[in-house]
């Protein structure tokens, strides 16, 4: 079996995973039909493993859009918090050039092995708007190239009923520092 497939069995218990907290959260994606999404899951089943994945990590992966223009659903991480992938660098460079106390990983390359991306700015201010999301912890975000370039990566948080983006050396890490993936099917 492939390390990427999950079985007939673990498949099911995710999809019903899945449609119970579509159901409980329909302000999140008004006027999408769960058939139709569990009919295209079942087509695609690294994309069921990718969920797993998200869902492992106590990410609560949810849809949270339509793409016309691709025929694809947008799950993001709608965990209330990061989720439990912290304490993790921004990308291979950064984890590369710490000399010491190096993380166990880094977001860029924990989320290809996911097969996720990090949410943009944008889509985290997207996402925030469907919710109060990481009121005690943060989430790398992808960050613009010119950034990274010099040395930077950015973050986002809720604080004070405020969406804020900052910015950190992307070799920094901490506890309450994650990152959310979005998943387009």
């Amino acid at each position: 079996m492939s390390k990427k497939k999950l079985t007939a069995e673990q498949s099911t218990e995710l999809l019903k995973v899945l449609k119970a907290r579509f159901e409980k959260n329909m302000n999140r994606h008004k006027d999408l039909d769960w058939e139709k999404i569990q009919t295209k899951l079942e087509k695609n089943t690294d994309k069921i493993w990718s969920l797993n994945e998200m869902e492992e990590t106590e990410g609560e992966p949810d849809v949270v859009g339509y793409d016309k223009k691709t025929d694809e659903y947008i799950f993001f991480d709608c965990s209330a918090e990061s989720p439990k992938r912290r304490s993790l660098c921004y990308d291979y460079q950064a984890w590369e050039a710490r000399k010491a106390n190096k993380p166990e990983n880094n977001v860029i390359d924990k989320a290809s092995e996911m097969g996720i991306e990090l949410l943009s700015e944008d889509q985290y201010r997207q996402l925030q708007e469907l919710g109060k999301f990481d009121l005690k912890t943060s989430s790398w975000v992808k960050t613009p190239v010119n950034i990274r370039e010099l040395g930077g990566a950015i973050f986002c948080d809720r604080r004070y009923n405020t969406v804020f983006m900052y910015h950190n050396g992307a070799d920094s890490y901490y506890a309450a520092r994650g990152f959310r993936g979005v998943l387009k099917v």
